[in-house]
């Protein structure tokens, strides 16, 4: 099985270029997905988090602020670093899972929407990686427009990604999201008829 690493900074639409595969028929492993599973309540990764970040991001319902825990977490390299410490392994285990199940149904290749992939120097285990590329001041204009994000907030994250450049230079293909959405379809089409990871 080929394991399709796709991913791309914070606004970029990663996650609309994943839906497209999987309109197509490719299994997806969303990591976002699997972050919020791993936090729900009663796993022991939200205690762990209050521990670090404080009881309060545990809401009077037993679930994670997620807003209250991203401001904390995501002010400063260490802090980020902390949070990373604890929900990554715990990521990881259970996207290996979701792996080896699709592996069993003898699938031939699998999405796998992942924002930190190179970050974390997951890029490498990867049969191809396919980023999303759109210009940093896009996609602050998109946080703040579709998502509603205060623009120190969106600019305070995607400075806590790794630059740009060095996103792409771990790319086998990538994704120009700059212009319109329509644009992305034809992108997509032409990727899983070429079908690279397969060669």
């Amino acid at each position: 099985m080929k394991i399709i690493g796709l991913t791309g900074g914070i606004g970029s639409g990663k996650s609309t270029v994943a839906q497209l595969f999987v309109d197509e028929g490719f299994p997806l492993v969303d990591a976002d997905k699997v972050a919020r599973e791993i936090v729900e309540p009663g796993q022991p990764a939200l205690q762990e988090l209050a521990d670090v970040f404080g009881a309060d991001i545990i809401t009077a319902t037993g679930e994670l602020d997620r807003q209250l825990l991203a401001q904390r977490a995501f002010v400063d390299k260490e802090h980020t670093e902390q949070i990373n410490a604890i929900t990554h392994p715990k990521i990881q285990a259970r996207t290996q899972e979701l792996f080896d199940g699709y592996r069993e149904q003898g699938v031939e290749a699998v999405i796998y929407d992942m924002p930190l992939l190179v970050d974390n120097g997951l890029d490498r285990a990867m049969d191809w990686v396919i980023v999303v590329d759109v210009s940093p001041e896009e996609r602050v204009r998109r946080l703040v427009e579709y998502r509603g994000m205060d623009e120190e907030d969106a600019r305070r994250r995607m400075k806590s990604q790794i630059p740009d450049g060095l996103r792409l230079a771990s790319a086998d293909s990538v994704i120009d999201n700059n212009a319109a959405e329509e644009n992305l379809k034809p992108q997509v089409d032409q990727l899983i008829s070429d079908a690279p990871w397969l060669a």
